[in-house]
């Protein structure tokens, strides 16, 4: 447990002492905000939630993770630091779990900093605080569903540019898979159980569930489920590596 502890600690430190996490933040935060009160017109709707505010994170995060996961393993392997992370005293998983945990972390703090647009709504009106929270807490599961992804496509390749173009194909799919228009063009081939089983599979179907202000297990389970299976495929991916 300390050595899982002492390498988030690492991992968490090195974003924080890196110039690039902090424009990645800069650009987070100034995506969320054109999105919401330019692209979605928020003043227009005349109401006070953050509804302008969620409906764009799948599509923020489709790039923006990517972009933060994709050297987790391609730049260990490319600097040859991941022989020397080889012969800690830690279990591949343990290693995988920490740095995951680690960039986990800093997207939530990212994603705790846009709290102005919060207190901007509080400003203008009298929101429903519980729709806020389950939205926020939906928001920071889907993007640990987005990292994992792209931590199992940093390990497949040395090439950081490889992992991001696979991790956005990849979560595009998964966000595809529950996009309203997408599935009426499904309905309109398919059986409406067969696009409600396809729908299922998508971050976007169990996002918008959340974002409803309803806690329900199924999403809940959905996201860990993908953040646990993604996390052991990775350290499956390291081991086999390290074996070769």
């Amino acid at each position: 447990m300390k050595q899982t502890l002492a390498l988030i600690k690492r991992e968490l430190g090195s974003y924080f002492y890196s110039p690039v996490a902090y424009v990645f933040i800069i650009i987070f935060l100034i995506s969320t905000v054109g999105t919401t009160f330019f692209l979605g017109n928020y003043f227009d709707a005349n109401q006070a939630d953050l509804e302008k505010f969620f409906i764009f994170h799948p599509w923020l995060f489709l790039f923006l993770i990517p972009a933060v996961g994709m050297g987790l393993w391609s730049e260990e392997r490319n600097s040859g630091t991941i022989e020397l992370l080889f012969t800690l005293p830690v279990s591949m998983m343990q290693a995988v779990f920490s740095k995951f945990i680690a960039a986990w972390i800093f997207i939530g703090v990212a994603l705790a900093l846009t709290f102005p647009i919060v207190i901007t709504v509080w400003y203008l009106g009298a929101p429903d605080n519980g729709i806020i929270l389950t939205s926020y807490i939906g928001s920071f599961l889907m993007a640990g569903a987005y990292l994992t992804i792209t931590c199992v496509t940093s390990a497949l390749t040395r090439n950081q540019v490889i992992s991001f173009i696979l991790s956005v194909i990849i979560c595009f799919i998964m966000v595809l898979l529950g996009w309203g228009i997408f599935t009426n063009i499904l309905s309109k081939a398919l059986p409406i159980w067969l696009v409600d089983i396809i729908s299922s599979f998508s971050f976007t179907t169990h996002f918008e569930s959340i974002k409803r202000g309803i806690i329900d297990s199924r999403d809940i389970i959905f996201f860990l489920s993908i953040i646990g299976g993604g996390l052991v495929v990775n350290s499956i991916i390291l081991n086999a590596k390290k074996a070769s």
